[in-house]
């Protein structure tokens, strides 16, 4: 926990809110003590926030949530700076589709993908079968949205979203959030303290935002929950296939295709989101993927991802020289060789995010250049 970090554990009684004291439960466990949890999740004391939930309880309330709902969601939630920082700095609007397929549709997360989608092979079939949407797109959702599992998000959802709406940006679909979060945990489909999520309250495996999940998440299982957060996915898979069945997924037809000169293909609709790079023709799946995330790049990742599951190959066409004026095979090699000069970029994807930019950083500071952290061809020479 950061030095002056405090939890917030409420005592949401008719009376209000309770006093502000230390959070128990982290950092000892039966076997010693646990790793420390990523600072960003621990909720903080606030004066303004907790002013904004003791206003929010009898809105709450009149919405059909349940004191007895609130006093045990509010039970140690708190403020997150962490979230806020996050919602300005939102990376993902800016990345190319290049670096976004390199992230989303790698080889590594194909072949994990592969693997995955014959692990459960029988519950996607299942799924398919009832609702109508092929097992490698679900699977693609998954891989794109968690990394098919592997991310689900720690932080507590009720204390992103209390955190989101009380700082306003979009205080008020926060706080709808928010309200669906408290009724979910009303019927029962998962504790408060499993309730946990992205920075933007977006839960599971495949990161249902709550106003989804209370209208299109199902018990596929038959437990009597419908349980996104489990180990097991069966839950949050057969949710993300209802989800594209009720936006009018279309089984047997493509979302789109990349156009080659050996096939230019016919009809739907053609973009090319990225100037210089390979250009898609569309048709009505394609849009049904951007219900679930209306960005193109995202629909494009799910889109390719799951051809790839379904055993086609990478894209044929070539994307352009970047800003720096390196190609994607250029800066994997910048990558390898930093790394190999113990400046470790956390891999060489070929994207250069925090951790390449901190390695390159710190090298041209070992250097005596001028410190920018920017990739070039001159660095990959001086690196040869």
């Amino acid at each position: 926990m950061r030095p002056g970090r405090r939890a917030v554990t409420f005592g949401l009684l008719a009376a209000g809110l309770g006093a502000c004291g230390q959070r128990t439960g982290f950092g000892a466990s039966a076997g010693g003590l646990a790793p420390a949890p990523d600072p960003d999740v621990i909720p903080i004391e606030n004066p303004g926030w907790r002013g904004w939930v003791q206003s929010f309880l009898p809105r709450a309330r009149a919405a059909g949530v349940s004191q007895e709902t609130l006093d045990r969601a509010f039970d140690g939630a708190g403020y997150l700076p962490g979230v806020i920082e996050r919602d300005r700095n939102q990376t993902e609007f800016t990345r190319t589709l290049e670096d976004y397929l390199n992230i989303t549709a790698s080889e590594d997360k194909v072949a994990t993908g592969r693997e995955q989608v014959a692990r459960w092979r029988s519950t996607l079939d299942a799924i398919e079968a009832r609702y109508g949407v092929e097992a490698e797109v679900v699977a693609a959702v998954w891989g794109v949205e968690s990394q098919y599992g592997a991310r689900r998000g720690e932080f507590p959802v009720v204390s992103a979203l209390s955190t989101l709406a009380y700082d306003g940006r979009r205080g008020a679909f926060f706080e709808q959030q928010l309200v669906s979060a408290l009724k979910t945990l009303q019927r029962g489909d998962v504790a408060p303290s499993r309730m946990t999520g992205s920075w933007a309250g977006a839960m599971g495996h495949t990161q249902f935002i709550p106003t989804s999940y209370q209208s299109l998440a199902v018990d596929f299982d038959g437990d009597g929950r419908r349980d996104i957060w489990s180990e097991d996915p069966t839950d949050a898979l057969a949710s993300t296939a209802n989800y594209l069945a009720r936006n009018g997924w279309r089984r047997g037809q493509p979302w789109g295709q990349e156009i080659t000169s050996a096939n230019p293909g016919s009809g739907g609709t053609v973009i090319t989101p990225q100037p210089g790079g390979p250009s898609f023709r569309v048709f009505h799946n394609f849009n049904v993927i951007k219900r679930y995330n209306n960005s193109t790049n995202y629909a494009i990742g799910v889109g390719h991802l799951s051809d790839r599951l379904a055993g086609a190959g990478p894209l044929r066409g070539a994307f352009p020289p970047d800003r720096y004026g390196m190609t994607k095979e250029q800066r994997q090699a910048l990558q390898a060789r930093l790394t190999a000069a113990g400046y470790d970029t956390g891999g060489t994807d070929g994207v250069i995010g925090s951790n390449s930019r901190a390695a390159i950083s710190a090298f041209q500071a070992a250097r005596g250049l001028p410190v920018t952290g920017d990739p070039s061809l001159e660095l990959l020479r001086l690196l040869g």
